[in-house]
């Protein structure tokens, strides 16, 4: 297999002999398993966006070959799904051929919820073979105000019915923490709500889920696992990190080496979520093999050895 230069890494025995502090993350695999029962193979992906630093945005021959590096990595971690965030000039067959060759699949992927390419998008996922559709975000109008959330929630609604229809699942919702921090009052009970909850409550479940991103739901201030305990009949899919909360943002980490609850929120989502999606947004300073090395502590975090 081919492997990813060093680049930045220094070699472990020099470090050890130089006397350098290892990164917390990759020092060691976290101890046992993550949650009491490991997630099936087939529900566990990894967003590559986690690798955007090195493969880089571009659609050149040598993106290309650093995108078959990482692709070819995670087949050899144990990874059976991915969730792409772009393509890198490719088709949406020629991607999907490429997946296909290192054994991968892309079960979801954060592309566009415009409405007025809507079409496409459907196209590219179902030749993708995704069972949801969705993006980084919501849809328009947007989250700017009470009135426009109930107007993304209509939007929501119409993608939705379409994604069902073209055979690729219902569309998802993925948040960031400004969709937990933004509330509204309920022009009836005056309760303020937040945006992401108002969705859920403005969404037909037929054709609507949630996409929830753990960690900034966890650095907005949720109680992640009592969320799922409450509405995880309408989350499908989440993006698993763990971390721990600074002054600016979650600084991420490998799953187990954080403080977030991942056993409780995993207990909680069992038997709801059927999408696993591992993502650790990429530090921007070349160090491509850390964050391979923590996709396997994660991945093995999830799988348990099964």
């Amino acid at each position: 297999m081919k492997k990813i230069p060093a680049l930045l890494r220094v070699p472990l025995v020099l470090a050890v002999s130089a006397g350098l502090a290892l990164p917390a993350p990759v020092a060691a695999a976290a101890e046992g398993c993550g949650p009491a029962h490991p997630v099936p193979l087939s529900e566990i992906s990894i967003q590559l966006y986690t690798f955007a630093e090195y493969v880089g945005f571009g659609d050149d021959e040598a993106t290309h070959a650093r995108l078959r590096t990482v692709l070819a990595e995670l087949a050899d971690i144990g990874y059976r799904n991915v969730e792409p965030f772009t393509f890198n000039g490719l088709t949406a067959e020629q991607f999907r051929d490429l997946l296909r060759e290192y054994g991968l699949r892309a079960t979801s992927r954060h592309g566009s919820t415009d409405e007025a390419g809507w079409t496409a998008e459907l196209a590219d996922s179902r030749t993708l073979g995704q069972r949801h559709v969705g993006s980084g975000g919501s849809a328009a109008p947007g989250l700017g105000s009470y009135e426009d959330t109930l107007a993304t929630a209509a939007t929501l609604d119409r993608l939705g019915v379409r994604s069902v229809a073209n055979g690729t699942g219902k569309v998802y919702v993925h948040n960031h923490q400004h969709e937990f921090t933004t509330k509204y009052p309920d022009p009836v009970t005056g309760e303020l709500v937040s945006a992401w909850e108002l969705l859920v409550r403005n969404t037909d479940r037929r054709y609507v889920t949630f996409q929830l991103d753990i960690g900034w739901a966890y650095d907005a201030g949720e109680d992640v696992a009592a969320l799922l305990d409450r509405l995880g009949d309408r989350i499908e899919l989440l993006h698993v990190k763990d971390g721990v909360r600074t002054a600016a943002e979650l600084e991420q980490r490998p799953l187990g080496h954080g403080e977030l609850p991942l056993p409780e929120i995993l207990a909680a989502a069992r038997g709801k979520v059927r999408n696993y999606v591992f993502e650790q947004d990429p530090v921007f300073f070349g160090e491509v093999d850390t964050m391979l090395d923590e996709a396997r502590v994660s991945f093995d975090y999830l799988d348990c050895g099964s």
